[in-house]
């Protein structure tokens, strides 16, 4: 197993020490922001978190430079990527942070996509990450450290943060979502007439 494949492998081990952190009720200790308590458990998910979404650029960029892609990571990294998001959204809800329905549009998108690659690769296609999906990825991150952080530091000043930066979330994955539908149709075409 690779460097590339190994951190990978590391942030799929992440995913449930971010939910611990989240869900778990540890007594810590906790910062006053203004009006809003952060309990440092949640610091403390919101930095494993962050730290979990770094690497999947990280092993992306090693696996390329030194030539180590492998179908292994082809498909471990999505899978790393989609746990980590999911685990976020899921555990976000429970928290009483997001919204469910907002936590099914994001989590079914990505089911969506999914299920395109699969049938391309079934018919001999590989679909790329496009610079929209990227975009979607790097938002969403924002959004879900913003709501894990319960929009500190932007509650000191009474700026919704977390909320737009939510609904930006919620709106870039929808476009991105149909973006690949509607750039890969003739798979969808392909596999009706057969």
């Amino acid at each position: 197993m690779n460097l590339a494949n190994k951190i990978t492998l590391a942030r799929i081990f992440l995913v449930p020490v971010v939910m611990i952190f989240l869900l778990v009720r540890f007594d810590i200790g906790q910062i006053q922001m203004g009006s809003v308590v952060l309990k440092m458990n949640e610091m403390i998910a919101t930095l494993i978190f962050i730290l979990a979404a770094v690497t999947d650029g990280l092993d992306g960029y090693i696996a390329r430079k030194n030539k180590m892609v492998t179908n292994l990571g082809k498909f471990l990294d999505p899978l790393a990527d989609k746990l980590l998001i999911t685990a976020a959204l899921v555990s976000l809800v429970e928290m009483q942070r997001l919204d469910a329905w907002i936590a099914i549009v994001i989590i079914g998108r990505e089911f969506a996509v999914t299920a395109l690659r699969l049938i391309a690769a079934a018919e001999g296609y590989i679909i790329a990450a496009s610079p929209l999906g990227k975009l979607k990825t790097i938002i969403q991150i924002v959004a879900i450290v913003s709501l894990m952080l319960n929009n500190v530091p932007f509650s000191t000043i009474s700026f919704p943060f977390s909320l737009v930066a939510t609904w930006l979330a919620v709106l870039i994955t929808i476009i991105s979502g149909l973006d690949y539908f509607y750039k890969n149709r003739k798979i969808v075409t392909l596999t009706k007439t057969q």
